[in-house]
């Protein structure tokens, strides 16, 4: 049986104040499932204080068991960093391999060590500032997307 060739990982970044959004796509598998977690441990580094990580998994073609692997370190990069991690755009495929191992609550639940939000006006909770709508300069001074 002969498998296809392996999509790279593209990896885009936006950001605002306090949020970095990394939209994902091709394949997140076992060759390019470290670049995920070396990016996010980047942006994580470059922007101290970040109170939300969001991963947009919508133009992921698939996701192997290294993939799955590497969102769970980025989790707890995010947890580490008191960043919360949101997974959006979940593909079918991805929220199977997440429910099939289990993993599905602890990827999305609000992470441990999250800060609590910032409160303003009459007491309404604060979700933050709206995302910029251009690519930011990821760090290491590489493309904003990057194919591998």
């Amino acid at each position: 049986m002969t498998s296809l060739p392996s999509a790279p990982l593209g990896l885009t970044y936006t950001s605002s104040h306090e949020a970095v959004r990394v939209e994902l796509s091709g394949d997140l598998d076992h060759l390019h499932a470290d670049r995920l977690i070396e990016a996010v441990d980047r942006l994580l580094a470059v922007h101290p204080g970040l109170r939300d990580l969001r991963l947009d998994c919508a133009g992921l073609s698939s996701v192997d068991s290294s993939g799955l692997a590497a969102l769970l370190m980025v989790r707890r990069l995010a947890d580490k960093a008191g960043a919360g991690l949101h997974i959006d755009g979940r593909t079918v495929q991805l929220n199977r391999i997440l429910e099939i191992t289990g993993t599905l609550d602890y990827l999305t639940a609000p992470g441990a060590g999250t800060q609590p939000r910032r409160r303003t006006g009459a007491g309404s909770a604060h979700a933050g500032p709206a995302e910029e709508n251009h690519p930011s300069t990821p760090p290491g001074g590489q493309q904003s997307h990057e194919r591998g």
